[in-house]
C-alpha cells in the first residue's frame, strides 16, 4: 500500500504567494456617491478593473459604525465588473455581515505583508495594490492616498512589469526601461515608451488622444492600441516581431512602423 501511495501522481500543491489585490477604501457609505465616483474611475480606465478581484477597506470611514448594505455594495462593484473578495477595517459588525457575503477577512498585517513582499520584485510605481479613493479628494502628498499603480502625471518605471500587473499614467506618458511580461498592461492617456522586450498589452490616448504613439524596442506584444484602435499578436506582420518600432494612428487607421 505504501509503495502504491508513493508512486501516485501529486495532484495538488498548496504554497504561499503575493498577489496583486486593488484596494477600494471608502470614506462614506453613500451609494450614489460610491456610484457616481466608482463609474467616473472606470471609465478613465476600464480595462484596469474589468475582472479585477477587489478589497473592501473600512479603515478610513468618517462615521465607523455606519450602517452598511453589503449586498448593495457587492452588487455596486460587480455590476462595474469587479469581483469583492475580501474584507480590511470595519467593526465587528461589518465583519460579520461580509463573512455572510462570502468575503474574506484580511488583516493590516497581512496586507502590509502583502505589499512588503511585492515590492521586492517591482518598483515603488508598481507596486502590487490599487488604492481607489472613494468619497474624498486624494492627497497627493500621502503617498497611500495618491494610489499605487494608477499613477498621475507622466510616470518612469525601472524595473520588469510583471504578468497580472497593471499601471495607468493618468494624464501623462509611461516610460518603462525593462520588460513588459505577457499578461502585463500598460495604459496611459499620453505616449508610452518601451525600453525592454514588450510581450503584454498596451493602451495608449486611452481617453481619446488620437495623437499619442507607442515606441517599443522589441515588439513582441499580445495586444496594441491607440485611442481605442487596435491590433492583436496575430495581425501584427511577422517584419516587425521583435523589431524597434513606432506605433500610431494615420488617417483613424493604425499603423506599426519600424524607426
Amino acid at each position: 500500500m505504501e509503495s502504491e501511495r508513493e508512486s501516485a501522481a501529486t495532484a495538488l500543491e498548496i504554497k504561499a504567494a503575493a498577489f496583486t489585490l486593488p484596494v477600494i477604501r471608502l470614506f462614506q457609505v453613500d451609494m450614489g456617491a460610491l456610484a457616481e465616483q466608482l463609474q467616473a474611475k472606470v471609465e478613465q480606465a476600464p480595462d484596469l478593473f474589468a475582472h479585477a478581484p477587489v478589497v473592501i477597506d473600512l479603515s478610513g470611514l468618517d462615521d465607523p459604525d455606519a450602517d452598511i448594505s453589503f449586498p448593495r455594495l457587492v452588487g455596486l462593484l460587480r455590476g462595474y465588473g469587479m469581483l469583492p473578495v475580501g474584507l480590511r477595517g470595519g467593526s465587528m459588525r461589518h465583519q460579520e455581515a461580509a463573512h455572510g457575503m462570502a468575503l474574506a477577512l484580511m488583516s493590516d498585517g497581512s496586507s502590509r505583508r502583502m505589499r512588503e513582499a511585492a515590492n521586492g520584485d517591482a518598483s515603488v510605481a508598481v507596486t502590487h495594490a490599487i488604492n481607489l479613493q472613494i468619497g474624498r479628494t486624494q492627497n497627493q502628498d500621502d503617498p497611500m492616498d495618491a494610489g499605487i499603480g494608477l499613477e498621475v502625471g507622466s510616470t518612469l518605471i525601472r524595473r520588469p512589469v510583471r504578468s497580472g500587473q497593471k499601471v495607468y499614467a493618468a494624464g501623462g506618458d509611461l516610460t518603462v526601461t525593462a520588460a513588459v511580461s505577457s499578461g502585463a498592461e500598460l495604459m496611459a492617456d499620453g505616449n508610452i515608451h518601451i525600453y525592454g522586450p514588450l510581450r503584454g498589452r498596451v493602451f495608449a490616448g486611452i481617453k481619446g488622444n488620437t495623437k499619442a504613439r507607442i515606441f517599443c524596442q522589441d515588439l513582441q506584444a499580445e495586444l496594441v492600441a491607440v485611442a481605442g484602435h487596435y491590433r492583436v499578436s496575430e495581425n501584427i506582420p511577422l517584419k516587425l516581431k521583435h523589431a524597434r518600432v513606432q506605433i500610431f494612428l494615420e488617417k483613424h487607421k493604425l499603423r506599426i512602423e519600424p524607426f
